[in-house]
């Protein structure tokens, strides 16, 4: 989880995210470039986030994101 708050701080310093469990709302997550973000993602965690993982419900917190990713390695 701390690597997942560090790319989220890297791509957002303008955001304090002050709790692993702090929730990304709508306005957070649209400005974020999920390009930059899934690219992020699978590089850290050595993972592929595919189109049919590109739901909401998979981004709209950090543990979720992190759940994904968890998900993913385990497949």
């Amino acid at each position: 989880m701390e690597e997942l708050m560090q790319i989220l701080e890297e791509l957002r310093p303008d955001v304090d995210f002050e709790s692993e469990t702090a929730l990304i709302d709508d306005g957070i997550l649209d400005s974020f470039d999920i390009v930059a973000l899934v690219g992020e993602l699978n590089d850290a965690f050595d993972i592929e986030i595919k189109p049919n993982n590109l739901v909401p419900a998979n981004f709209n917190s950090a543990q979720a994101m992190m759940a994904l990713v968890e998900q993913l390695q385990d497949e």
